[in-house]
């Protein structure tokens, strides 16, 4: 690392470190991981581009506040272990949200460097260090305390809350759903941007600090809060996340072939579709797929997509790319693979073929006017302005709503929307339960759900073991 007379200078005349990413005509036509990540070489060049800040913007800019600068330097010194132990301080998933993280409006768009050329790529050293667990130290737990706290959902918010606790010296259960851990990591996000692998390494790695799993467990159907505290538990985390498909309500909506992508992702991550007759689940490989929506569930159906032999993709948004609330990088990736953007589009009516199934979309061509509450011009329809699309399958990725299991599980408030109602530390109306994640603030990012899961961690703490 630069030294003059034993003190760090950072360089500041190399560019960011671009992505070690796999060319985008080959990757496209597999499962592959697009990004394959820093080498150490390139992780130590992007390390000697942090300023080493004595008032460190990125670690505001970090939901759970990430010392940043400390890991850098451990990484400009190659003290690897050491970088990771200090992430490991605030969050359990380093290889994760180096990997999904919307970094450029999080800890990297924070970052002094950024004001004038590009900001350091905390993200991919983030990564670099999550990739090496076996240079971490053992974690440190605390003895038992006596306390038992049930989890609902093996999510980020989930895991990131049982972590917390278990290393605190709770007896953890978490109680997931589905027959495998890691919630929306699992589900509905791609294996080229995140390999199953990992999100199982981080359940693994859960369940070496003593933390129990009990799968196909749908708490709100085979048990609820009041059985949960009669077993034992002292307290309750409720993160089973939004999940449920917000309607388009436009004819033909359900025709087949038209997926919401809720389902359509969690058949190809979760359950195999992509190799079937393999595995039992099947899907539509459509050669003309058009998929509606902007955000980062949008781009991983598009991108799905074309691995899965489309033709033609074409992704439709009422808005512009400018307003697009993807991650940019996900965006240029699409892009790269083949994907088409339609803007100004928004879907009127699925139309069914010979078949019954859809053969084409009617959009209403639109225009940008006033700002939004988000702050994005509101798009408008242009009078008289329609389109037909050719499609054989039609993907919905315009949000989610509320798990309605959230209002089986206890007596607790809920808002109009059937979101979980919980103060800024998760605590409910019910005072033995808590919640966090996407069932308090709707469909957000990994690392915001983890935030809530350290909260609720620390309050739970705090209320069952008061020193």
């Amino acid at each position: 690392m630069p030294q003059v007379k034993g003190r760090y200078i950072p360089d500041m005349k190399s560019p960011r470190t671009p992505a070690n990413e796999e060319d985008a005509a080959e990757r496209a036509k597999d499962f592959r991981p697009v990004d394959k990540g820093f080498t150490e070489e390139m992780a130590l060049a992007e390390a000697n581009r942090c300023l080493d800040c004595k008032r460190p913007f990125c670690v505001d800019g970090c939901p759970v506040n990430i010392k940043i600068p400390q890991f850098i330097a451990a990484i400009r010194e190659k003290q690897y272990g050491k970088g990771l132990d200090i992430i490991h301080e605030d969050s359990m998933l380093p290889a994760i949200c180096g990997r999904v993280c919307p970094q450029e409006n999080q800890c990297e768009g924070k970052c002094i460097r950024g004001k004038k050329g590009e900001p350091v790529a905390i993200g991919q050293l983030e990564r670099f260090l999550g990739d090496m667990p076996e240079v971490a130290s053992a974690p440190k737990v605390a003895p038992k305390n006596g306390k038992k706290v049930a989890v609902v959902g093996s999510g980020p918010s989930g895991i990131t809350c049982a972590g917390e606790l278990a290393r605190d010296g709770f007896d953890v259960t978490v109680f997931e759903a589905f027959f495998t851990g890691g919630g929306v990591l699992a589900y509905g996000i791609p294996e080229f941007r995140l390999p199953k692998a990992v999100v199982k390494r981080e359940i693994d790695a859960l369940e070496k600090l003593g933390v129990k799993f009990e799968y196909n467990a749908v708490v709100g159907r085979i048990t609820d809060a009041e059985e949960l505290f009669a077993q034992g538990f002292d307290a309750l985390y409720i993160a089973l996340g939004a999940g449920l498909p917000k309607f388009l309500n436009v004819p033909g909506e359900n025709l087949p072939n038209v997926y919401f992508a809720n389902e359509y992702l969690t058949r190809v991550n979760l359950m195999k579709a992509n190799k079937f007759p393999e595995y039992d689940t099947p899907t539509k490989h459509g050669k003309h797929v058009v998929v509606f929506g902007g955000g980062n569930v949008a781009m991983d159906s598009v991108r799905t997509a074309l691995r899965l032999g489309a033709d033609e993709v074409t992704l439709c948004y009422r808005r512009t790319e400018a307003e697009m609330p993807a991650r940019r990088a996900e965006v240029l990736h699409a892009k790269a693979e083949g994907v088409k953007l339609h803007e100004l589009a928004s879907p009127l009516e699925f139309i069914a073929g010979d078949n019954g199934a859809v053969a084409s979309v009617k959009v209403q061509k639109m225009r940008l006017g006033e700002p939004d509450a988000s702050g994005r011009r509101r798009p408008e329809p242009i009078e008289g302005a329609t389109e037909i699309l050719p499609c054989d399958v039609a993907i919905s990725a315009i949000g989610t709503n509320a798990n309605p299991f959230a209002k089986m599980i206890g007596d607790i408030k809920t808002n109009k929307w059937g979101y979980i109602e919980a103060d800024e530390n998760g605590r409910t109306s019910n005072p033995k339960i808590w919640a966090g994640g996407d069932i308090v603030t709707g469909a957000a990012t990994v690392i915001l759900a983890m935030g809530a899961g350290k909260k609720a961690a620390a309050s739970i703490k705090e209320t069952l073991v008061r020193v």
